[in-house]
Protein backbone atom coordinates (compact mmCIF):
# COMPACT_ATOMS: atom_id res chain seq x y z
CA UNK A 1 0.00 0.00 0.00
CA UNK A 2 1.32 3.22 -0.87
CA UNK A 3 2.32 5.13 1.66
CA UNK A 4 0.43 8.52 2.22
CA UNK A 5 2.94 11.21 4.14
CA UNK A 6 4.24 13.75 1.78
CA UNK A 7 8.22 13.61 1.15
CA UNK A 8 9.83 17.07 0.89
CA UNK A 9 13.02 17.54 -1.39
CA UNK A 10 14.90 20.12 0.65
CA UNK A 11 18.45 20.11 0.01
CA UNK A 12 19.44 20.50 3.73
CA UNK A 13 19.71 17.05 5.68
CA UNK A 14 17.22 17.08 8.60
CA UNK A 15 20.07 15.70 10.82
CA UNK A 16 22.00 18.73 10.32
CA UNK A 17 18.99 21.13 10.60
CA UNK A 18 16.08 20.22 12.67
CA UNK A 19 13.76 22.89 11.35
CA UNK A 20 14.15 21.59 7.77
CA UNK A 21 11.37 19.14 8.59
CA UNK A 22 8.95 21.96 8.43
CA UNK A 23 10.60 24.27 5.41
CA UNK A 24 11.99 26.49 7.83
CA UNK A 25 15.41 26.20 6.15
CA UNK A 26 15.16 27.74 2.41
CA UNK A 27 15.90 30.96 0.39
CA UNK A 28 13.16 33.95 0.97
CA UNK A 29 13.65 35.52 -2.90
CA UNK A 30 10.89 37.49 -2.90
CA UNK A 31 11.60 39.43 0.82
CA UNK A 32 15.53 39.48 -1.21
CA UNK A 33 14.09 41.67 -3.81
CA UNK A 34 12.18 44.34 -1.48
CA UNK A 35 15.35 44.61 0.40
CA UNK A 36 16.97 45.75 -2.64
CA UNK A 37 14.74 47.90 -4.04
CA UNK A 38 14.46 49.43 -0.46
CA UNK A 39 18.44 49.44 -0.03
CA UNK A 40 18.18 51.13 -3.74
CA UNK A 41 15.61 53.91 -2.39
CA UNK A 42 17.34 54.69 0.29
CA UNK A 43 20.76 54.98 -1.50
CA UNK A 44 18.89 57.46 -3.42
CA UNK A 45 17.23 59.18 -0.92
CA UNK A 46 20.41 59.72 0.68
CA UNK A 47 21.51 62.00 -1.66
CA UNK A 48 19.78 64.61 -0.08
CA UNK A 49 21.94 65.90 2.26
CA UNK A 50 24.71 68.33 3.58
CA UNK A 51 27.60 67.60 0.55
CA UNK A 52 27.93 70.40 -1.68
CA UNK A 53 29.44 68.47 -4.48
CA UNK A 54 28.19 65.84 -7.09
CA UNK A 55 31.05 63.27 -6.12
CA UNK A 56 29.22 61.72 -3.56
CA UNK A 57 25.48 61.96 -5.61
CA UNK A 58 27.39 59.83 -8.50
CA UNK A 59 28.08 56.86 -5.95
CA UNK A 60 24.77 56.77 -4.84
CA UNK A 61 22.96 56.81 -8.33
CA UNK A 62 25.83 54.28 -9.59
CA UNK A 63 25.33 52.05 -6.56
CA UNK A 64 21.42 52.08 -6.54
CA UNK A 65 21.22 51.04 -10.36
CA UNK A 66 23.61 48.25 -9.31
CA UNK A 67 21.66 46.93 -6.84
CA UNK A 68 18.37 47.20 -9.27
CA UNK A 69 20.66 45.41 -11.64
CA UNK A 70 20.84 42.67 -9.48
CA UNK A 71 17.52 42.65 -8.30
CA UNK A 72 16.67 42.69 -11.96
CA UNK A 73 18.56 39.89 -13.02
CA UNK A 74 17.63 37.52 -10.17
CA UNK A 75 13.85 38.32 -10.74
CA UNK A 76 14.32 37.25 -14.32
CA UNK A 77 16.52 34.74 -13.92
CA UNK A 78 14.10 33.00 -11.24
CA UNK A 79 11.24 33.99 -13.43
CA UNK A 80 12.37 32.15 -16.51
CA UNK A 81 13.47 28.93 -14.49
CA UNK A 82 16.78 29.25 -14.98
CA UNK A 83 17.75 29.66 -11.20
CA UNK A 84 16.36 28.66 -7.96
Amino acid sequence: MASTEVKRRTKVDVEDVPSAEWGWSGEAPRLWRWVGIFIAGFLLLMMRGNHVGWVENWYLIVFAVLTLVVVGRDWYLRRRGLTR
